[in-house]
């Protein structure tokens, strides 16, 4: 999580505040008005609250915010803004028809509104975010355009990482709260990750975006969206927002929009970025879908990328670091975002070049065994047949195969389980499933559906086919069935720090489990 100097806080009149909710049709009423309040921080949990905060009473799927107003109020807050008037608090309260989009509201003008003053690319879509979030930063800096970046991973503010914040997309406050510290840094950029949670519940709608950048849409997240319309639609909300903020002369760059044009909602995106008076750019590897952006000759020799790209400015081989073939896509959607802002060719490259690795992407484990080990955060149906794909040359070149460990987390799109079971079934030797986040959820009931879609595919339970709840002891028996030239892909839980059980978080690293694993098995000679 990023830190803030408290001798730094805003402090901003709450009647500044209700002008903009009221200018924005959002205001319903003031309760016992003080608009010379002062307000320094924005908050929706009772517990952070303390004098001069603002409480914002947030409807849950789990608890109400309306609940712990008060709470709030006898920690120090000074105000509260809420759906449903609320007896005896004390303080003003500022009633609104949405209080998700007043905390997005509240949160940007207590900062100043630090988006308008930095250019923003959000980049959004099932797979490749962060991947493609990494590139776009590492070309924006080779550009001398300073950028920081808020992903599922890390949080960099003016070139210093700040850690991961345990949402893809952290809620409202954070994100204002951050944008701004951009700002003051001196970066010129924020690229920042755009989930479907995070523009359906809100997060990012004071944001006002410079670029969007889709990257693909599969099955996920089906749990929050209900439906696979919905789910597009948060998604495709992104580009509708490039309407939103100053215009473009303002910022110094156009609006622009970034579609995967082999997608099949890429019309969808397309128009809707049209209708917001963006420019749109397209990009594809297939050489029989018209892009502005291509790639050919793209081969992966186990140790990076290397791919010639064409643009409509320039034309260039490419030898990125980064393995695997999906990572073909992100580079393409990175190189969109460049020539979108006019950059220099030659500084992109560099930038795409350089990056190394993203962390918990496709990062090998070796301690001096014959097999090869990657952790990867392959989550979703289209993720892990990409990675699998794209390891299964590699493998088959040598005589080997392809072994995977991995699981669906709990309370989680039940849909997905049998579709990721099916895409593993098809490609692996040996398919090995195990628990990844179960929080309350029976941990076996969550494999077995998973094990549904790998036995309609053939694996056979007891031969290539091992439901082992505990990972570590299903990644251990991963390695016992390698041979030397198979590769096991640990898939999942990749750069994340933790497992979700029903008695909470367990600390947990993919990586040295696996480093522990090879060396009770008398591997030594890797490094550490």
């Amino acid at each position: 999580m990023t830190t803030t100097d408290p001798s730094s806080q805003p402090a901003r009149p709450l009647g500044g505040l209700i002008q903009e909710l009221e200018t924005r049709g959002a205001l319903r009423s003031v309760l016992t008005p003080d608009a010379a309040r002062l307000v320094t921080a924005v908050d929706f949990d009772s517990r952070e609250s303390a004098p001069g905060h603002l409480f914002v009473a947030v409807p849950g799927a789990e608890v109400d915010g309306h609940d712990y107003a008060a709470a709030a109020v006898e920690k120090g807050a000074v105000a509260v803004i809420a759906e449903r008037a609320l007896p005896r608090l004390g303080v003003p309260q500022v009633l609104v028809g949405s209080s998700r989009s007043a905390l997005a509201t509240a949160a940007a003008w207590l900062h100043d509104f630090p988006s308008y003053d930095i250019g923003v690319v959000g980049v959004t879509g099932t797979d490749g975010k962060t991947t493609t979030s990494y590139l776009v930063r590492a070309m924006l800096d080779a550009c001398g355009l300073g950028a920081g970046m808020i992903t599922t991973v890390d949080v960099i503010i003016g070139g210093q990482s700040y850690g991961e914040t345990g949402h893809t997309t952290p809620e409202a406050p954070e994100i204002q709260r951050d944008l701004r510290r951009m700002v003051d840094a001196g970066d010129r950029f924020a690229v920042l990750e755009s989930t479907s949670h995070g523009l359906a519940l809100h997060r990012v709608a004071e944001v006002a975006y410079d670029v969007a950048v889709l990257t693909n849409i599969t099955h996920e997240h089906l749990d929050l969206h209900g439906t696979m319309e919905a789910y597009v639609s948060a998604k495709r909300s992104l580009f509708d927002r490039l309407a939103v903020g100053p215009t473009n002369p303002d910022k110094g760059w156009p609006k622009s929009a970034i579609v995967n044009a082999e997608d099949a909602y890429a019309e969808d995106f397309v128009r809707a970025s049209r209708e917001a008076g963006a420019r749109v750019m397209t990009y594809a590897v297939n050489p029989s879908v018209r892009a502005d952006v291509t790639a050919s000759k793209a081969r992966d020799d186990g140790s990076g990328l290397r791919l010639l790209v064409r643009t409509p400015r320039w034309e260039s081989e490419l030898a990125m670091k980064l393995v695997g073939h999906f990572n073909v896509f992100n580079t393409l959607a990175a190189v969109s975002v460049g020539e979108a802002l006019g950059l220099d060719p030659d500084a992109m490259r560099r930038g795409l070049e350089g990056l190394a690795s993203v962390p918990g992407r496709l990062i090998a484990v070796d301690e001096g065994q014959e097999f090869t080990v990657y952790v990867d955060f392959a989550h979703t149906p289209g993720a892990l047949a990409a990675a699998l794909d794209s390891l299964a040359p590699h493998a088959a070149a040598r005589g080997g195969g392809l072994i995977s460990v991995f699981g669906s987390p709990g309370r989680r799109d039940l849909l997905k389980r049998p579709m990721m079971g099916r895409a593993a079934g098809e490609r692996s030797r040996v398919v090995v499933l195990a628990d990844d986040d179960p929080r309350d959820e029976d941990e076996m009931q969550i494999l077995e559906q998973i094990a549904a879609g790998a036995e309609a595919v053939g694996r056979r339970r007891g031969h290539d086919l091992f439901l082992i709840p505990d990972r570590p002891t299903a990644i251990r028996k991963a390695f016992e069935m390698a041979r030397p030239a198979d590769i096991v892909l640990l898939a999942g839980m990749g750069h994340v720090d933790r497992i979700m059980t029903a008695e909470g978080r367990v600390p947990y690293s993919e990586e040295e489990v696996a480093r522990q694993a090879l060396r009770d098995m008398g591997y030594r000679s890797g490094s550490s």
